[in-house]
């Protein structure tokens, strides 16, 4: 059993394959932390709750209560009655003053994971009875007469822990929530450093590292979206972590609004991890008999450093969160419009491109923005979900009908969240845009945001959508939203109700995909926001795959794809090869670069293959075959970081290992070419060191500069695992930046 209970030393031991958590009850019924790291076969380490020692509990001196709080490390800190770090609830009683502390009541364990109402969660999937098990602890705060249940479900062989907690008024009068964490963890300090995902619109989840220092530092969203800036990511590391060693603490949100995630560092020198909703925009009022289901915050511990906890996380959201058919298909390769047409784009046009494609083996047009309404730019029709025929001759189901008989499949385009101030509906129904009374809205991209908290409004445009939907053989949708929400309030709720509106409206979108997901069981769905702004466990429970980011350019893609790895199995990544010079760098670099690089993820096509170089049409051809060949590699297997660009040298590398080692395939980029170069030594990671492995490479040809010539790869030829592992391959020197190679390995 992962999870058991010693009544004699008031302990709960929750066990994976490779970690134990520990959680002890004091004898007030306080709920303290004891201990999370690598696994321990007994449960003797009660002590760890340092209860018996100054400043001792209030049962044993009540004059040290205040300073006791302060010193616990506890699972569910409250504040207003004492504790003055970060705390993970606040509550307001019914004269509006801020107090709680809650007291351990009961326990039950059980097989499986419980659904969170309205929320994305993760659930037990295929595993095997008794491999995801739940433990749920009641706590009362006696005064409020309220509840709350934490739930700690163990994924054993992912090992991963998830938290989460539902906020329960059993009082005859209400309640208001001013904050619901997640999650909180307290750690000794051992000269942490932080990791989080951080950036902007085109340079998404860039990778940063610094020490943690006395007081509080944190990350988070007010955008009301999880945000191009921040990622609802941290985690905690030893200084000599790398990826094979060191120990790193990881918290990740399931949740797609605005959230604050924190590391402390007290004057005792403990850090105290925290995540959850951002609490600087949100309100909570709790009515009698009504419950508050926080979202789902997920744990994970390695001690063999950043490689092992990056395998934790895809393994337990491939497992565990994507719910989609499409998790383990092949996606179709796919061609969309916008790099290529933008909003200048006929039926002709489009069938024009899918002839182009089909011959190089892409198997999917995505028609994008601008098929709709009067939309020929940016500043109208959005919320007028009905065809442009002036534009699709013919109407949809007559395009959809033309590009199956090529042989690709349809998709399509929506900004369902937004509206523009020149539409059908915006004249029909002004107050369905967010807005506060007496002011004027604020515009970003010539658009409103919809006010998804209420249901006529998702009511509205899902009917629009889902009718689009069974008008024409449609196969995928491309779910945008561009813009961060502002003006949050409506003309509907009451004034105690108005920071609530940020949250509801998470549950609207989430309300949404579901029914689509429902409704429409095989469309391959994907999410995106301005890109990557909404790239977050909760929006890969709806899609199987995310728009990774609005920048193509591949150079700004190995950033941008390390630190999304770092959290998401790659399968999750949607990536393209774009035109060049690239439109948001203006860079120009080898097709098959572009191509090496978007083959990590989704992969798919954005240029206008009708204006392209035979030479790189040509190219397309292998690059699908490579798709089709290493697609399942790369979507289950073990991911392994080789080096970053980031480092010292300028070159990038990674891999990814089938489970069982028979196969793997790493990419190598040469970011920037030196004078006078040499062939570089790369220690690869994760094969069968007896194994012996056939290498094949893919790539970047060396001339012989004497007469022109194409050299041997050196590289090629038969390895045993242990000689790549330990003494590496050569990556033998390319004239030229950005040039790019696939390696390859089989086990004979």
């Amino acid at each position: 059993m992962s999870i058991c209970f010693d009544d004699n030393k008031k302990i709960f031991k929750l066990d994976t394959q490779r970690t134990t958590y520990m959680i002890g009850l004091t004898q007030e019924g306080y709920v303290g932390h004891v201990y999370y790291g690598a696994r321990l076969e007994s449960a003797c380490a009660a002590h760890l709750l340092r209860t018996g020692e100054p400043p001792f509990t209030p049962g044993v001196l009540p004059s040290e209560k205040a300073a006791f709080l302060d010193t616990l490390p506890m699972e569910y800190p409250t504040g207003g009655v004492s504790g003055y770090r970060e705390t993970a609830l606040e509550l307001l009683n019914e004269l509006g003053q801020n107090g709680c502390e809650l007291f351990y009541r009961s326990y039950t364990i059980e097989e499986g994971k419980p659904e969170l109402e309205g929320l994305p969660s993760s659930f037990k999937g295929a595993a095997a009875d008794g491999e995801v098990m739940t433990l749920r602890l009641l706590l009362e705060d006696p005064v409020l007469n309220v509840t709350v249940e934490l739930r700690y479900s163990v994924f054993e062989k992912e090992d991963v822990i998830t938290r989460s907690a539902v906020i329960t008024n059993a009082a005859d009068k209400t309640r208001t929530i001013r904050k619901a964490y997640s999650a909180c963890l307290d750690l000794d300090n051992e000269d942490m450093e932080l990791i989080t995902l951080t950036g902007a619109w085109g340079r998404e989840r860039h990778i940063e590292r610094q020490k943690v220092r006395h007081g509080r530092t944190y990350v988070g969203s007010t955008r009301g979206y999880t945000s191009h800036q921040e990622h609802p990511f941290i985690a905690l590391v030893t200084p000599e972590t790398t990826q094979k060693t060191g120990s790193a603490y990881a918290m990740h949100f399931v949740y797609s609004g605005n959230f604050r995630a924190q590391a402390e560092l007290s004057q005792w020198d403990n850090v105290r991890m925290t995540m959850g909703i951002d609490p600087d925009r949100f309100t909570w009022v709790l009515d009698p008999g009504c419950s508050f289901a926080v979202p789902e915050c997920v744990l994970t511990y390695s001690e063999c450093g950043l490689g092992r906890m990056s395998r934790n996380l895809h393994d337990f959201y491939r497992n565990h969160m994507i719910r989609s058919p499409w998790l383990h298909r092949e996606r179709p390769i796919l061609i969309n419009n916008w790099e290529a047409t933008y909003f200048n784009f006929d039926t002709e046009k489009l069938l024009s491109i899918v002839r182009e494609a089909k011959k190089c083996g892409i198997e999917m047009l995505v028609m994008d923005d601008g098929w709709f309404g009067h939309r020929n730019l940016d500043d109208s029709s959005l919320g007028d979900w009905y065809v442009n025929e002036e534009k699709i001759k013919g109407g949809l189901k007559y395009l959809t009908e033309e590009v199956n008989k090529i042989g690709l499949k349809f998709g399509i385009w929506f900004e369902p969240e937004a509206i523009s101030p020149d539409s059908d509906l915006f004249r029909a129904h002004p107050d369905w845009a967010l807005q506060i009374s007496g002011r004027e809205g604020t515009l970003s991209r010539g658009q409103y945001v919809l006010d998804y908290s209420r249901k006529e409004v998702r009511d509205a445009i899902y009917d629009m959508i889902s009718g689009i939907l069974r008008s024409a053989n449609i196969d995928y949708v491309k779910w945008d939203m561009n813009r961060s929400i502002s003006d949050i309030g409506n003309l509907v709720l009451p004034p105690e109700r108005q920071q609530e509106i940020s949250h509801r409206y998470v549950l609207g979108v989430y309300e949404l995909q579901e029914r689509l997901t429902k409704d429409f069981p095989d469309l391959l769905l994907e999410n995106c926001a301005g890109g990557g702004a909404r790239f977050d466990p909760g929006m890969i429970y709806y899609s199987p795959q995310i728009w990774c980011s609005d920048d193509m350019d591949s150079v700004e893609r190995l950033r941008i794809q390390e630190g999304t790895e770092l959290a998401y199995p790659l399968s999750v990544m949607g990536a393209h090869v774009c035109c060049a010079p690239n439109h948001t760098t203006g860079r120009i670099l080898p097709f098959e670069t572009r191509g090496h690089v978007a083959l990590s993820g989704t992969f798919g096509y954005e240029l206008d293959i009708t204006k392209i170089p035979d030479e790189d049409r040509e190219m397309i051809q292998a690059q699908t075959q490579q798709y089709h060949q290493f697609h399942s590699l790369i979507a289950d297997g073990d991911y392994y970081r080789i080096h970053s660009w980031n480092d010292e040298q300028p070159y990038d590398c990674w891999g990814t290992v089938a489970k069982d080692g028979s196969e793997a395939l790493f990419t190598y980029v040469q970011v920037l070419a030196k004078p006078n170069q040499h062939s570089k030594k790369i220690r690869l990671d994760g094969l069968d060191p007896q194994g012996v492995y056939e290498l094949r490479t893919y790539g970047s040809e060396t001339k012989n500069p004497m007469n022109g010539e194409i050299m041997a790869h050196i590289e090629d030829g038969v390895y045993t695992g242990e000689e790549l592992m330990k003494a590496g391959i050569l990556a033998g020197a390319v004239p030229g930046d950005y040039r790019s190679r696939l390696w390859h390995l089989v086990r004979k």
